[in-house]
């Protein structure tokens, strides 16, 4: 259109005409009398106008999909956190159920014992009192735990209860230097004193020099006197070495415990004494002896052929 009076007072005419629509509208409200036009319209050039601004607007078309990437990272930060609690669920599932087994065996050894205990978990290993053996489990005196408590496990002795707080104790494990509990072997009542060396095998001192003592044998606590701080019948330990006899008052033995005093968990406290000494009941099964296989060798004469080894004459 070329610029000619009739345009531009063409153009005037418009521009006032789009005034006046647009004050109608703004004081019309919901009511506005141009409402269904704009609707109208919205519907007809919406598409459009969608997708001139995608096609037009590439800043905002990334922006969109960072957010729809952020939406997405979020979602598998999810399920990754989900994912790792889910295996930290079934890591505890499997402590747990290891947990229930420990927890089963002792509860055994104490019903064959007549063993009245309470339950206790270790809570931390080591240097309570300087370079000893000890841990720290959590009963203590509030839960009815005094000092020269003997504690055990489903395995057997783990040691006496050395110090006690109200919500904690502190056990002195066999294995330490210091320990020492009279014992007694299962079947000839052999007497003797078992003394911790660390992570070496308990040595035990036999009253008897003389003592009829062999490898495989088997130990349990003799008890002490008023069964503090050891009941009786708790066991202790399998001879792995014997000494010679040289003739001396006592004898001594080599014991490997029963107890692996590193993979201690779950663990026992008695705090209530046998009515009488459960001698060696508490022991476990001995295994069953594993056959040596015998070779039996045939030996099959060879057949000799007629006249072998003989001096055989013909008539010439």
């Amino acid at each position: 259109m070329r610029d000619t009076r009739e345009s531009r007072l063409l153009l005037v005419l418009l521009v006032a005409i789009a005034f006046a629509l647009i004050t109608v509208d703004i004081r019309g409200g919901e009511d506005s009398p141009v409402d269904g036009a704009r609707r109208a319209a919205a519907t007809v050039f919406g598409p459009i106008e969608n997708g001139v601004a995608s096609a037009v607007d590439p800043v905002g078309n990334a922006i969109a999909a960072v957010r729809d990437s952020g939406d997405r990272h979020d979602r598998i930060a999810e399920l990754e956190r989900q994912n790792a609690a889910l295996k930290a669920k079934l890591g505890s599932d499997d402590r747990n159920r290891s947990r229930l087994q420990q927890l089963d065996k002792m509860l055994k050894v104490a019903g064959e014992g007549q063993y009245g205990i309470k339950g206790a978990q270790v809570i931390a290993i080591g240097a309570a009192q300087g370079f000893s053996w000890t841990i720290t489990i959590d009963v203590g005196a509030d839960d009815g735990i005094k000092r020269d408590m003997t504690v055990l496990n489903g395995d057997g002795l783990v040691g006496r209860v050395t110090t006690v707080g109200p919500n904690s104790a502190t056990v002195l494990l066999a294995s330490d230097p210091d320990f020492t509990v009279g014992t007694r072997i299962e079947g000839n009542d052999e007497l003797g004193f078992a003394s911790g060396q660390g992570d070496r095998p308990l040595r035990v001192e036999l009253l008897n020099g003389k003592a009829q003592v062999k490898k495989g044998d088997r130990l349990v606590t003799f008890g002490s006197q008023a069964d503090k701080p050891f009941v009786p019948g708790v066991p202790v330990g399998v001879v792995s070495r014997v000494d010679p006899s040289g003739g001396g008052l006592t004898r001594t033995l080599y014991v490997t415990p029963f107890v692996s005093f590193t993979k201690l968990d779950v663990v026992g406290v008695v705090v209530q004494t046998p009515e009488k000494d459960p001698r060696d009941t508490v022991l476990p099964d001995k295994p069953e002896p594993t056959p040596t296989p015998t070779v039996t060798v045939t030996v099959t004469p060879s057949a000799q052929a007629p006249g072998d080894g003989e001096f055989q004459q013909q008539d010439q």
